[in-house]
């Protein structure tokens, strides 16, 4: 699976989030930016995200994802 092809399934199905992948076709680096975020600790973030993966990982289609999340307001100060 392309990088691209797993940033529209992304997309598609956590809608209220910005989402971008980079990898290999083997490891990705996924980024998602949403306000669903406040509130929730970095466990149910990452729980988050996978529940959205888990068909392409049980089927072999991702091996190895690394998932950074953030709010609005915490993307806004690493990018400053």
């Amino acid at each position: 699976m392309s990088p691209e092809d797993l940033q529209s399934l992304l997309q598609e199905k956590l809608a209220n989030c910005q989402v971008s992948v980079d990898g290999d076709g083997y490891k990705y680096e996924i980024t998602v930016i949403s306000d669903e975020f406040e509130g929730l600790n970095p466990v149910k973030r990452q729980q988050f995200v996978y529940a959205a993966l888990n068909d392409k990982i049980t089927d072999g289609s991702v091996h190895a994802v690394t998932i950074k999340t953030y709010t609005q307001a915490q993307w806004a100060q690493q990018q400053s």
